[in-house]
């Protein structure tokens, strides 16, 4: 029983509700990301670099069965090997652009942060002051 006290214990702490909230957060902002660079960003390079669509990008590493469409979603239907760099380029830019974003989250977060202000000195005792008045007094 002590184990089961123990895990209870371990998965109410504050910091595993933050990570849990962190990876469920995570994933619905990846979404969007992916959304952001397959529909908006990925269209515009592909136009820059003269390739409409970057996920037809592809090397066809087999032989292509009679009447199969040379498409990558067929081609991969019909079980003919492919090297598919295009995705491969979108994952890598949509990588990209959710660790700057997430950079800069982070930078901003850690720059709204306020420094704790500095602990006042306690106060002295008042023995101690009266033993400096003391010594003071003897000095002169």
């Amino acid at each position: 029983m002590s184990m089961l006290k123990e895990f209870r214990e371990f998965a109410v702490k504050g910091n595993v509700i933050d990570l849990a909230v962190g990876v469920i957060i995570g994933g619905a902002f990846g979404k969007i990301v992916d959304s952001v660079v397959a529909d908006l960003i990925m269209p515009v390079v592909g136009l820059v670099f003269g390739k409409l669509d970057f996920s037809n990008l592809f090397l066809v590493l087999g032989t292509i069965p009679e009447g199969t469409a040379r498409t990558l979603a067929e081609l991969k239907k019909a079980g003919v090997p492919v090297f598919a760099y295009g995705n491969f380029i979108t994952v890598a830019v949509n990588f990209l652009i959710l660790a700057f974003i997430i950079f800069i989250m982070i930078k901003q977060i850690n720059r709204l942060k306020r420094e704790a202000p500095a602990a006042p000195e306690p106060a002295t005792p008042e023995d101690i002051v009266l033993l400096r008045e003391i010594r003071d007094s003897l000095k002169r």
